[in-house]
């Protein structure tokens, strides 16, 4: 039965890990203006991407928007995701569908679409100038706010549809019998629902927390030329600038990175998840 893997295991060689092979390869070259790239063995370009301040700063601000976006995600999308758990209506079909229609947009049809209402000339700015509450437009875009808005509006469905998949495996009188018991909503939900939802918590925050690291077209059209994270930073050393090796040491960069947080994470989680099992049990 192991040979039917194999296929399998090849496409993934083939496709994932050869062009990420190839893409070290090319980090380790140099950048030369007049020849775009010289066949080198040097680290000099990851030694520049984590001394620079200009990349460090690139690096900090990647991490702390996907933090903060992956924290606000996980507020939002508990309580709808346990409504929609816990939901025995014959609309729960629909609603489900609903939540996931989102995803059939593109990030940039739905960022253009943030664009349209949120500039100076928007809807947001005409509707706000016609009852009078401003007089004159506000700068709603090309602001981080902005982006972090755009940003959550994208993974949040994720999130909502990861923990509502977990949370409908926890059987209803269990709560009931901890509300029987006189525990409060409050306490039933810290000392009974978050525990046994910790397995959707951790996959939904992984999953979130890596789509926004490698967020692209949301950063460039809400947040501006001027705002930088990680993959427009890839994009304009590989376009704009044609160096080759400083993108590659990028990308691979966010590549590791996003990796090392992915474990980190996970294991955090898991060895709570066992503490928290072994409390209960």
């Amino acid at each position: 039965m192991a040979i039917l893997v194999v296929p399998a295991c090849l496409l993934i060689l083939g496709l994932l890990v050869g062009p990420l092979v190839l893409m070290f390869r090319v980090s380790l070259n140099e950048f030369d203006p007049a020849r775009m790239m010289v066949e080198a063995v040097s680290l000099d370009n990851y030694i520049r991407a984590a001394t620079d301040p200009y990349y460090q700063q690139i690096i900090l601000t990647t991490f702390g928007i996907a933090v903060l976006c992956t924290a606000l995600t996980l507020v939002l999308a508990f309580p709808a995701a346990y409504w929609l758990a816990r939901m025995e209506s014959r609309w729960k079909s629909i609603v489900l569908i609903a939540t996931l229609f989102p995803l059939l947009v593109g990030n940039v049809i739905r960022s253009a679409g943030w664009m349209a209402l949120l500039n100076r000339d928007g809807l947001v700015n005409w509707a706000l100038m016609r009852v009078g509450v401003i007089t004159q437009p506000l700068e709603l875009i090309y602001t981080p706010k902005t982006v972090v808005f755009g940003i959550v509006a994208v993974v949040l469905p994720y999130m909502i549809v990861t923990l509502a998949s977990v949370i409908e495996s926890i059987p209803l009188q269990v709560e009931e019998a901890a509300a029987n018991l006189g525990a409060s909503p409050v306490t039933v939900f810290r000392r009974v629902v978050a525990p046994l939802a910790l397995p959707g918590v951790a996959a939904g925050c992984i999953l979130v927390f890596v789509l926004c690291m490698n967020t692209y077209a949301t950063a460039i059209l809400l947040g501006g030329p001027r705002f930088k994270m990680m993959a427009p930073a890839v994009y304009d050393q590989f376009i704009r600038g044609n160096n080759w090796p400083m993108g590659a040491t990028l990308a691979f960069m966010l590549l590791i990175f996003t990796m090392a947080c992915t474990v980190l994470g996970s294991v955090g989680f898991a060895r709570r998840y066992r503490k928290t099992d072994a409390a209960i049990h």
